[in-house]
């Protein structure tokens, strides 16, 4: 796609809702299981903690969907949080929610992609020796669906997350409509007990305290994601602000009445899950072998009627397929946010430049190999990668809600009008409400997950900090040393420029770089060969005497058989004789046509180009000899992601009636 039809790619709000929100949205999934998994460490009794926990989640989701509300209409531009607090709290600030927010976003989809693949165990139990397998081969196919560009992904990912939505909504209709008549439905779990964690028995006083702040963070996850609408405004059609606004406000309202349809169900259905299933009791059989179903499974089956029933096959796939594509909002919220951080200056520039098909594919494919490599290492497990989550997403969070309210303490200093002001202290309000809520959580979060987990998120974050200031460092470093100050003493002409061929055989190439460097007109040219052979170099030297070449043959002993130093001390010692002079180096190289050719040829004059680039005041020029094999890329080939932004060669033209880009 030209740059031109970026337009094209613009987002209507009901395929920004499946690619900006399917993560918050189906975090549903797992929310109250992270819960209930908390609570049941001092067993059964404490479970009547949910519905208060529950609520606690409830009220802050909405308070952050408020308050990015604000973010949305006030910083239209993208970035989000990074925009927000860099502008308002400071570049230092800012950096700490990007990194935050970028290893959130490598979470984000490892957490998704192994809870999708624990519901298709579930549903499937005999895959489970294919865990981490399963999951690194969704991260690919994910990452294949991204490259073909934003809009081609929303279209492909719509149908599944609105599948789960809907799925879900009928499930909780369904369950409750049959508790209201006095049928509950009933997990298989119920008739299990729970024997307490040894270490959270008998819990009282702050013990108790803290284990009801454990299960709340847990079931903070389900604000993870939040934040990549606020991220991706410039993806939506006009007018921007106003449907981010309103997808953003759907996508609250969706997940909270399924994060509480889930919940409720999971209380009526009595669903006991544990992080050991040999802390069940009243199981039969071996617990070590026996594979716990997901919350969502169980309640599936229990409301449509068993394992085996249609509903609970829908809402098992919906659920599996809307997990791992719920990684979706993380690959367009890295790439986006790395984009604008590499257009600051604090990445890569290679992160800014957009693919074949628009998207940012360097940060498409970089968020791939990490998420990949921490499914490899963490075995795909969701209790382990689960305490590395949403740390960086409540730092964003906080930040960027202190951001707001120093923009809206800003524009009351200089708003006269009464109107604006009214509403600028209604924003205000939300944002500082805001600002604490989130920043509490982030202490529970920080006190009750470090230890298990969480200081790694913090290192990354860390590290990744120290990283991006060491590239501005850099970046800032070069441009000052390339910025022209005097553009007259710039373009001063060397005193002379001396040709040096260099020289291995008497063939072709050698005769076309002879002719090349004499086309260039140098003060002074001369060949230079090394002897790591006397004998060879004598017949060398015959041979050139017999051709009757007219420019001189130099001939430098290496009796250590070395070819790259001598070459560059020679030349070295060029310019510290003439310092004003500059010193065009010559080289022929080989162009062949197939990869493991470059293995056979091309070694000694690679070394020297690298040794070469290194010296002050020497250019060096690669002169090409086409062999035989390099024709084939002159033939028609079949067209290449990318062959044609390339200039590359390319297959029959399209018949008629087809678009050809």
């Amino acid at each position: 796609m030209r740059s031109e039809e970026l337009h094209e790619t613009l987002l209507p709000k009901r395929l920004a809702l499946p690619i900006f929100a399917s993560d918050p949205l189906s975090s549903v999934a797992y929310a109250t299981q992270e819960i209930l998994l908390v609570l049941t460490l001092g067993g059964l009794a404490y479970l009547h903690f949910t519905p208060w926990i529950a609520a606690s989640v409830v009220a802050l989701m909405a308070v952050v969907v408020l308050s990015y509300r604000q973010v949305v209409h006030a910083y239209p531009s993208g970035g989000g949080s990074y925009e927000v607090v860099s502008t308002n709290l400071g570049p230092t600030a800012g950096l700490v929610v990007a990194a935050s927010l970028l290893v959130d976003y490598v979470m984000t989809v490892a957490v998704s992609v192994a809870s999708g693949v624990d519901n298709i165990i579930s549903a499937v139990p005999r895959l489970a020796d294919h865990r981490v397998l399963m999951a690194i081969g969704f991260v690919a196919v994910l990452t294949a669906m991204n490259l073909r560009g934003v809009r081609e992904s929303g279209r492909a990912f719509a149908a599944p997350t609105y599948l789960f939505i809907s799925g879900v909504l009928v499930m909780v209709v369904t369950g409750l409509i049959r508790y209201a008549l006095g049928d509950a439905p009933v997990a298989e779990s119920a008739a299990y007990g729970v024997s307490p964690d040894p270490s959270d028995a008998n819990l009282t006083g702050l013990a108790l305290l803290m284990l009801v702040l454990r299960a709340f963070s847990s079931g903070c996850t389900a604000l993870t994601g939040v934040e990549a609408i606020s991220n991706g405004v410039p993806a939506f059609r006009k007018p921007k602000s106003r449907n981010a606004a309103e997808t953003l406000t759907a996508m609250g309202v969706l997940a909270i009445v399924m994060f509480v349809g889930v919940t409720a169900l999971a209380l009526i259905t009595k669903v006991h899950i544990t992080d050991d299933a040999c802390r069940l009791t009243g199981l039969t059989g071996d617990c070590a072998s026996y594979t716990q179903r997901t919350v969502i499974a169980q309640i599936a089956a229990a409301v449509f009627g068993g394992e085996h029933s249609v509903g609970f096959y829908v809402i098992q796939a919906a659920t599996a397929l809307v997990l791992i594509l719920a990684a979706n909002t993380a690959f367009n919220g890295f790439p986006l946010l790395a984009s604008i951080l590499a257009q600051h200056r604090y990445l890569p520039h290679q992160l800014h430049n957009r693919g074949d098909r628009l998207a940012f594919s360097n940060g498409i494919l970089a968020l791939a190999v990490v998420a990949a490599l921490l499914l490899w290492g963490f075995k795909a497990n969701v209790t382990s990668l689960i305490h590395l989550y949403i740390l960086g997403v409540f730092t964003a969070f906080t930040l960027s809600q202190l951001g707001m309210v120093r923009h809206w303490n800003s524009e009351l200093r200089t708003e006269r009008d009464p109107a604006p002001r009214r509403r600028h202290h209604t924003a205000r309000v939300i944002n500082a409400l805001g600002s604490v809520v989130t920043g509490l959580v982030l202490v529970i979060v920080l006190a009750t997950k470090f230890t298990e987990g969480a200081w790694l998120a913090v290192l990354a974050a860390i590290v990744l900090w120290v990283m991006m200031r060491g590239i501005r460092r850099h970046y800032d470093a070069t441009s000052a040393e390339l910025a022209v100050a005097d553009p007259k003493g710039e373009l001063t002409l060397p005193s002379r420029v001396l040709g040096i061929v260099l020289v291995s055989t008497l063939h072709k190439p050698t005769l076309r770089a002879l002719a090349y460097a004499r086309a260039f007109r140098p003060d002074r040219l001369e060949a230079l060969t090394v002897s790591v052979d006397r004998d060879e170099a004598a017949a060398l030297l015959r041979r050139w005497e017999e051709y009757g070449i007219d420019v001189p043959l130099k001939i430098i002993d290496s009796p250590y058989r070395e070819v790259t130093r001598p070459v560059v001390e020679y030349v070295r010692s060029i310019r510290r004789e003439s310092p004003r002079d500059i010193v065009a180096v010559f080289i022929p190289e080989y162009v062949v046509g197939h990869w493991w050719e470059n293995l056979l040829h091309n070694q000694s004059a690679l070394w020297l180009k690298n040794r070469l680039l290194f010296t002050p005041g020497v250019m060096v020029t690669s002169v090409p000899w086409q062999l035989t094999s390099s024709a084939h890329a002159d033939r028609p080939v079949a067209r290449a992601p990318g062959s044609f932004r390339r200039g590359e060669p390319q297959g029959p033209a399209p018949r008629a009636g087809t678009r050809h880009r």
